[in-house]
Protein backbone atom coordinates (compact mmCIF):
# COMPACT_ATOMS: atom_id res chain seq x y z
CA UNK A 1 0.00 0.00 0.00
CA UNK A 2 1.17 3.87 -0.79
CA UNK A 3 2.58 5.95 1.84
CA UNK A 4 0.37 8.64 0.71
CA UNK A 5 -3.14 9.33 -0.67
CA UNK A 6 -5.69 11.63 -1.79
CA UNK A 7 -8.22 13.24 -0.10
CA UNK A 8 -11.24 14.50 -1.81
CA UNK A 9 -13.25 15.96 1.11
CA UNK A 10 -11.28 17.30 4.15
CA UNK A 11 -12.78 20.41 6.18
CA UNK A 12 -9.79 21.35 8.07
CA UNK A 13 -7.20 20.27 10.02
CA UNK A 14 -5.37 22.06 13.66
CA UNK A 15 -8.01 24.29 14.48
CA UNK A 16 -8.56 25.75 11.27
CA UNK A 17 -12.36 25.26 9.72
CA UNK A 18 -12.09 25.86 5.74
CA UNK A 19 -15.50 27.23 6.65
CA UNK A 20 -15.07 30.09 9.28
CA UNK A 21 -15.76 33.16 8.54
CA UNK A 22 -12.71 34.35 9.79
CA UNK A 23 -10.45 32.40 7.91
CA UNK A 24 -7.14 34.11 5.84
CA UNK A 25 -4.66 33.02 3.34
CA UNK A 26 -2.16 32.75 6.44
CA UNK A 27 -4.50 30.15 8.74
CA UNK A 28 -5.32 28.34 5.60
CA UNK A 29 -1.78 27.86 4.09
CA UNK A 30 -0.40 27.02 7.64
CA UNK A 31 -3.31 24.32 7.79
CA UNK A 32 -2.51 22.43 4.29
CA UNK A 33 1.17 22.74 5.25
CA UNK A 34 -0.02 20.57 8.02
CA UNK A 35 -2.36 18.32 6.14
CA UNK A 36 0.40 17.76 3.10
CA UNK A 37 2.71 16.70 6.40
CA UNK A 38 -0.02 14.00 7.37
CA UNK A 39 0.18 11.47 4.59
CA UNK A 40 -2.37 13.25 1.63
CA UNK A 41 -0.18 14.23 -0.91
CA UNK A 42 -3.80 15.99 -2.67
CA UNK A 43 -7.19 17.26 -1.11
CA UNK A 44 -9.83 19.22 -2.43
CA UNK A 45 -10.66 21.84 0.86
CA UNK A 46 -14.23 21.54 1.23
CA UNK A 47 -16.49 24.25 2.27
CA UNK A 48 -20.03 23.21 3.85
CA UNK A 49 -23.04 24.55 3.90
CA UNK A 50 -22.53 28.59 4.54
CA UNK A 51 -23.78 32.18 4.10
CA UNK A 52 -23.07 33.52 0.89
CA UNK A 53 -20.61 36.09 2.07
CA UNK A 54 -18.79 33.29 3.33
CA UNK A 55 -18.85 31.42 0.39
CA UNK A 56 -17.60 34.28 -1.43
CA UNK A 57 -14.73 35.45 0.75
CA UNK A 58 -13.65 31.81 1.35
CA UNK A 59 -13.38 30.74 -2.14
CA UNK A 60 -11.17 33.96 -2.71
CA UNK A 61 -9.05 33.31 0.16
CA UNK A 62 -8.15 29.50 -0.43
CA UNK A 63 -7.84 29.98 -4.51
CA UNK A 64 -5.66 33.39 -3.97
CA UNK A 65 -3.62 31.28 -1.52
CA UNK A 66 -3.17 28.17 -3.36
CA UNK A 67 -2.13 30.09 -6.75
CA UNK A 68 0.10 32.68 -5.20
CA UNK A 69 2.06 29.96 -3.77
CA UNK A 70 2.57 27.37 -6.23
CA UNK A 71 -0.01 24.50 -4.75
CA UNK A 72 -1.91 23.99 -7.48
CA UNK A 73 -0.80 20.60 -7.88
CA UNK A 74 -1.86 19.65 -4.51
CA UNK A 75 -4.79 21.36 -4.10
CA UNK A 76 -6.34 21.73 -7.56
CA UNK A 77 -9.64 22.76 -6.27
CA UNK A 78 -12.56 23.31 -3.87
CA UNK A 79 -15.03 20.73 -2.97
CA UNK A 80 -18.63 22.54 -1.72
CA UNK A 81 -21.12 20.38 0.13
CA UNK A 82 -23.85 22.39 0.38
CA UNK A 83 -25.43 24.36 -0.04
CA UNK A 84 -27.99 22.50 -2.17
CA UNK A 85 -28.56 19.52 0.29
CA UNK A 86 -31.62 18.76 2.11
CA UNK A 87 -32.66 20.35 5.85
CA UNK A 88 -34.25 17.82 6.87
CA UNK A 89 -33.18 16.94 10.36
CA UNK A 90 -30.54 13.88 9.96
CA UNK A 91 -29.76 14.61 6.35
CA UNK A 92 -28.49 18.29 7.11
CA UNK A 93 -26.60 16.62 9.36
CA UNK A 94 -24.03 19.01 11.39
CA UNK A 95 -24.60 21.86 8.17
CA UNK A 96 -26.58 24.64 9.43
CA UNK A 97 -30.46 24.55 8.15
CA UNK A 98 -30.36 28.08 7.98
CA UNK A 99 -27.92 28.22 4.94
CA UNK A 100 -29.14 25.53 3.15
CA UNK A 101 -30.59 26.62 -0.29
CA UNK A 102 -32.80 25.31 -3.09
CA UNK A 103 -30.98 24.02 -5.78
CA UNK A 104 -30.82 27.46 -7.72
CA UNK A 105 -28.40 27.41 -11.37
CA UNK A 106 -28.61 31.11 -10.42
CA UNK A 107 -26.89 30.73 -7.39
CA UNK A 108 -24.50 28.12 -8.58
CA UNK A 109 -23.28 30.49 -11.39
CA UNK A 110 -22.45 33.03 -8.32
CA UNK A 111 -20.66 30.54 -6.59
CA UNK A 112 -18.85 29.69 -9.65
CA UNK A 113 -18.09 33.18 -10.60
CA UNK A 114 -15.80 34.06 -6.76
CA UNK A 115 -13.16 31.67 -8.36
CA UNK A 116 -13.94 30.11 -11.80
CA UNK A 117 -13.27 27.02 -12.82
CA UNK A 118 -12.05 26.16 -8.94
CA UNK A 119 -15.13 24.15 -7.82
CA UNK A 120 -14.03 20.75 -8.64
CA UNK A 121 -16.99 18.67 -6.81
CA UNK A 122 -20.50 20.00 -5.81
CA UNK A 123 -23.15 18.20 -3.00
CA UNK A 124 -26.51 17.93 -4.18
CA UNK A 125 -29.79 16.25 -2.67
CA UNK A 126 -31.25 15.04 -5.73
CA UNK A 127 -34.37 14.97 -4.54
CA UNK A 128 -35.02 18.87 -3.85
CA UNK A 129 -36.86 20.69 -6.86
CA UNK A 130 -34.61 21.80 -9.12
CA UNK A 131 -31.82 19.63 -8.35
CA UNK A 132 -31.60 17.75 -12.10
CA UNK A 133 -31.61 20.65 -13.88
CA UNK A 134 -28.85 21.97 -11.49
CA UNK A 135 -26.65 18.64 -11.97
CA UNK A 136 -26.88 18.81 -15.50
CA UNK A 137 -25.92 21.95 -15.28
CA UNK A 138 -23.11 22.03 -12.99
CA UNK A 139 -21.68 18.82 -15.22
CA UNK A 140 -21.95 20.78 -18.39
CA UNK A 141 -19.63 23.11 -16.53
CA UNK A 142 -16.89 20.40 -15.74
CA UNK A 143 -17.89 20.21 -11.95
CA UNK A 144 -17.78 16.84 -10.33
CA UNK A 145 -21.44 16.15 -9.04
CA UNK A 146 -21.59 14.29 -5.75
CA UNK A 147 -25.52 13.47 -4.42
CA UNK A 148 -25.30 13.18 -0.27
CA UNK A 149 -26.83 14.54 2.43
CA UNK A 150 -30.59 13.59 1.39
CA UNK A 151 -33.53 11.70 1.81
CA UNK A 152 -32.99 10.34 -1.82
CA UNK A 153 -35.20 7.27 -2.88
CA UNK A 154 -33.68 4.99 -5.66
CA UNK A 155 -35.50 7.52 -8.82
CA UNK A 156 -34.25 10.41 -7.42
CA UNK A 157 -30.61 8.94 -7.33
CA UNK A 158 -31.12 6.97 -10.83
CA UNK A 159 -32.24 10.48 -12.18
CA UNK A 160 -29.57 12.12 -10.57
CA UNK A 161 -26.94 9.89 -12.37
CA UNK A 162 -28.40 10.08 -15.66
CA UNK A 163 -28.13 13.75 -15.41
CA UNK A 164 -24.33 13.88 -14.88
CA UNK A 165 -24.00 12.93 -11.04
CA UNK A 166 -20.99 10.88 -10.89
CA UNK A 167 -20.21 10.31 -6.81
CA UNK A 168 -22.12 9.55 -3.43
CA UNK A 169 -21.11 11.90 -0.81
CA UNK A 170 -19.89 9.89 2.53
CA UNK A 171 -22.37 7.04 1.83
CA UNK A 172 -23.75 5.83 5.06
CA UNK A 173 -23.64 9.29 6.83
CA UNK A 174 -25.41 12.40 6.40
CA UNK A 175 -28.72 10.46 6.61
CA UNK A 176 -30.89 10.34 9.71
CA UNK A 177 -30.30 7.49 12.58
CA UNK A 178 -33.48 5.89 11.90
CA UNK A 179 -34.46 5.17 7.93
CA UNK A 180 -37.02 2.67 6.24
CA UNK A 181 -35.92 -0.60 6.22
CA UNK A 182 -35.39 -0.69 2.00
CA UNK A 183 -36.38 2.40 0.89
CA UNK A 184 -33.29 4.74 1.85
CA UNK A 185 -30.75 6.46 0.60
CA UNK A 186 -27.93 4.00 1.22
CA UNK A 187 -29.43 1.15 -1.04
CA UNK A 188 -30.35 4.03 -3.75
CA UNK A 189 -26.33 4.61 -3.72
CA UNK A 190 -25.88 1.50 -3.35
CA UNK A 191 -28.10 0.04 -6.01
CA UNK A 192 -27.06 2.64 -8.53
CA UNK A 193 -24.25 1.22 -10.74
CA UNK A 194 -23.25 4.52 -12.52
CA UNK A 195 -21.83 6.08 -9.71
CA UNK A 196 -18.91 5.75 -7.18
CA UNK A 197 -19.47 5.97 -3.46
CA UNK A 198 -17.00 8.41 -1.36
CA UNK A 199 -16.88 6.62 2.34
CA UNK A 200 -15.09 7.49 5.62
CA UNK A 201 -13.25 4.44 7.12
CA UNK A 202 -11.84 5.77 10.35
CA UNK A 203 -13.56 3.50 12.11
CA UNK A 204 -16.39 5.46 13.40
CA UNK A 205 -18.67 6.75 10.61
CA UNK A 206 -18.77 2.79 9.22
CA UNK A 207 -18.54 -0.28 11.07
CA UNK A 208 -16.77 -2.96 9.96
CA UNK A 209 -19.33 -4.80 8.32
CA UNK A 210 -21.31 -2.50 6.57
CA UNK A 211 -17.57 -0.84 4.59
CA UNK A 212 -17.37 -4.74 3.82
CA UNK A 213 -21.22 -4.84 2.61
CA UNK A 214 -20.30 -1.85 0.86
CA UNK A 215 -17.32 -3.09 -0.84
CA UNK A 216 -19.01 -6.15 -2.13
CA UNK A 217 -21.55 -4.63 -3.79
CA UNK A 218 -19.61 -1.38 -5.25
CA UNK A 219 -16.10 -3.24 -5.37
CA UNK A 220 -12.53 -1.63 -5.43
CA UNK A 221 -13.32 0.58 -9.12
CA UNK A 222 -16.18 2.25 -7.36
CA UNK A 223 -15.25 3.41 -3.85
CA UNK A 224 -13.24 6.14 -2.48
CA UNK A 225 -11.65 6.52 0.97
CA UNK A 226 -11.85 10.34 2.14
CA UNK A 227 -11.72 11.10 5.63
CA UNK A 228 -14.25 14.09 5.84
CA UNK A 229 -11.82 15.61 8.34
CA UNK A 230 -13.24 18.41 10.65
CA UNK A 231 -10.82 21.48 12.31
CA UNK A 232 -10.11 19.20 15.36
CA UNK A 233 -7.91 17.33 13.36
CA UNK A 234 -4.54 16.58 15.06
CA UNK A 235 -5.89 18.42 18.43
CA UNK A 236 -5.98 16.87 21.73
CA UNK A 237 -9.41 15.57 23.21
CA UNK A 238 -11.82 17.89 24.80
CA UNK A 239 -15.01 19.99 23.75
CA UNK A 240 -14.86 22.17 20.63
CA UNK A 241 -17.31 24.50 18.85
CA UNK A 242 -17.15 23.42 15.30
CA UNK A 243 -19.77 25.10 13.20
CA UNK A 244 -22.08 26.09 15.31
CA UNK A 245 -22.31 22.63 17.13
CA UNK A 246 -20.90 22.60 20.70
CA UNK A 247 -19.29 18.69 19.92
CA UNK A 248 -17.04 16.48 21.72
CA UNK A 249 -13.71 14.77 20.40
CA UNK A 250 -13.32 11.16 22.68
CA UNK A 251 -9.77 9.98 23.13
CA UNK A 252 -10.83 7.31 20.74
CA UNK A 253 -11.00 9.69 17.73
CA UNK A 254 -14.59 10.18 17.43
CA UNK A 255 -16.15 13.80 16.69
CA UNK A 256 -20.06 14.07 17.39
CA UNK A 257 -22.43 16.52 18.72
CA UNK A 258 -24.10 14.36 21.53
CA UNK A 259 -27.32 16.51 21.24
CA UNK A 260 -28.17 16.48 18.35
CA UNK A 261 -26.59 13.09 18.59
CA UNK A 262 -24.68 13.16 15.14
CA UNK A 263 -21.16 13.11 13.48
CA UNK A 264 -19.27 16.18 13.61
CA UNK A 265 -16.61 15.06 10.41
CA UNK A 266 -14.03 12.84 11.66
CA UNK A 267 -10.73 13.76 13.53
CA UNK A 268 -8.64 11.27 11.16
CA UNK A 269 -6.53 12.38 8.40
CA UNK A 270 -6.97 10.14 5.05
CA UNK A 271 -3.86 8.20 5.97
CA UNK A 272 -5.26 7.05 9.14
CA UNK A 273 -8.62 6.31 7.17
CA UNK A 274 -6.36 3.93 5.20
CA UNK A 275 -4.60 2.32 7.53
CA UNK A 276 -7.74 1.71 9.48
CA UNK A 277 -9.37 -0.29 5.76
CA UNK A 278 -6.20 -2.04 5.86
CA UNK A 279 -6.16 -3.32 9.49
CA UNK A 280 -9.75 -5.19 8.09
CA UNK A 281 -7.67 -6.90 5.68
CA UNK A 282 -11.13 -6.87 3.04
CA UNK A 283 -9.01 -5.20 -0.03
CA UNK A 284 -5.32 -6.19 -1.55
CA UNK A 285 -2.56 -3.16 -1.64
CA UNK A 286 -3.60 -3.05 -5.40
CA UNK A 287 -7.14 -2.22 -4.24
CA UNK A 288 -6.59 -0.46 -1.53
CA UNK A 289 -4.34 1.92 -3.91
CA UNK A 290 -7.14 2.10 -5.74
CA UNK A 291 -9.96 3.71 -3.27
CA UNK A 292 -6.87 5.83 -1.77
CA UNK A 293 -5.14 7.52 -4.80
CA UNK A 294 -5.84 6.08 -8.64
CA UNK A 295 -10.08 6.35 -7.97
CA UNK A 296 -9.81 9.97 -6.82
CA UNK A 297 -7.48 11.17 -9.01
CA UNK A 298 -9.80 9.81 -12.36
CA UNK A 299 -12.82 10.94 -10.61
CA UNK A 300 -11.04 14.87 -11.20
CA UNK A 301 -9.70 14.09 -14.07
CA UNK A 302 -6.05 14.13 -12.91
CA UNK A 303 -5.49 10.23 -14.35
CA UNK A 304 -7.34 8.64 -17.83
Amino acid sequence: MRKEFVDLQINGYMGVDFSEPDLTQERFLKCAESILASGTCLFLPTVITSSEETYKKNIAVIHEAVFSHGLEKQIPGLHLEGPFISPEPGAVGAHNPAYVAPPRIEFLEKLISFAPGFIKILTVAPEREGAIDLIRHATEKGIVVSMGHDLAAAKDVADGAKAGAKLITHMGNGVPNMVHRHHNPIFAALACDEVTSMIITDGHHLPPEVIKCFLRVKGADRIIVTSDCASVGGLPPGRYSSLGNDAVLEPSGLFHNPVKKCLVGSSASVKKCMDFLASLELLSDEELDKVGYFNPLKMIGLLP
